[in-house]
């Protein structure tokens, strides 16, 4: 498997993100290519971690509204960038994406970090892959906040303008990846976000996780994912920890099947689109932290 790697030049001057590199070195399960991994780390590593897991076509900038508040309650954030994705190294070939592959990376940074009792933060894919890291090791997390994102088993069609969407991340001759985060917002981004989003990929080339994502979701009931998501439902189905789907088509869904949904004080933010990170970063974390101690999770606790 051939690795590209965005030269470091490429993220300086970003935007409201002062935070250190971290990373850490995987090895592909398949073929032992060695793939980095980044990932924002922040706060007291001893104390209760919040993981942040963002989606198509973002990165870690996508929390950096979120860090510090979390980091000023007491707690350890870490935001790690998907392979294919921010400061994470990127498999050359669109055939090197797949959903138990980019799962099985994610698992494998996981556990060489080794984080328990997790506060787990996930939005559009870091949502297909966080609902599956906790059917897999639910012992690791403590608490859910799922924002725009769900666990689909193909068994429903995804509608038209999904359909669409596969469509043009596959076809279109320039991928926007900046431009696609713009349009997912309410208020939308300044020329320095756009470019913070484009940073990743210095060219095509770059974008071939990106442009698979959309591809890999399924929407079919035969899709290879399809029945280890049915079987994840069934480990979710039976999730009691506290759990919050916060806006989004998918909450209700969410908040009736997952029974640690059931008398949390589900939130929709009015002023938040697709990337509600961007829109009402701030007021999300307040909403969290208010849940999370509300509900008895503090630091230390």
């Amino acid at each position: 498997m051939q690795i590209l790697r965005t030269p470091d030049d490429r993220f300086d001057n970003l935007p409201d993100y002062p935070f250190k590199a971290n990373y850490l070195t995987i090895n592909d399960r398949a073929d032992d290519t060695a793939i980095r991994i980044h990932y924002v780390d922040e706060g007291d590593p001893a104390a209760q971690a919040v993981l942040m897991l963002h989606g198509e076509p973002s990165w870690s900038f996508l929390y950096r509204k979120m860090v510090a508040p979390f980091v000023d309650s007491g707690y350890r954030v870490l935001v790690p960038d998907l392979p294919g994705f921010g400061k994470s190294d990127k498999p050359a070939k669109r055939s090197d994406y797949t959903y138990a592959r980019h799962l099985a990376w994610l698992q494998d940074w996981l556990r060489a970090i080794d984080l328990t009792n997790i506060v787990l933060i996930c939005q559009d894919w870091g949502g297909l892959l966080g609902l599956r890291l906790i059917a897999d090791e639910p012992e690791r997390f403590a608490r859910v906040v799922t924002t725009n994102t769900m666990l689909p088993t193909g068994d429903h069609s995804p509608g038209e303008a999904f359909t669409n969407w596969q469509k043009f991340s596959r076809e279109v001759p320039v991928f926007p990846a900046g431009q696609i985060v713009q349009k997912g917002t309410v208020a939308g981004l300044s020329e320095a976000e756009i470019a913070a989003y484009d940073a990743p990929f210095p060219d095509e080339s770059f974008k071939e996780g990106a442009r698979q994502f959309p591809t890999l979701v399924p929407a079919t009931p035969d899709n290879p994912e399809s029945q280890a998501n049915r079987d994840a439902w069934k480990v979710l189905m039976a999730f009691e920890k506290h759990s919050d789907p916060i806006t989004g088509a998918a909450a209700p869904i969410i908040q009736k099947l997952i029974p640690g949904c059931k008398g949390q004080p589900h939130t929709t933010l009015i002023n938040g689109g697709h990337f509600i990170q961007e829109d009402c970063g701030e007021e999300l974390a307040q909403v969290v932290l208010k849940w999370l101690f509300s509900s008895g999770c503090r630091p230390g606790l």
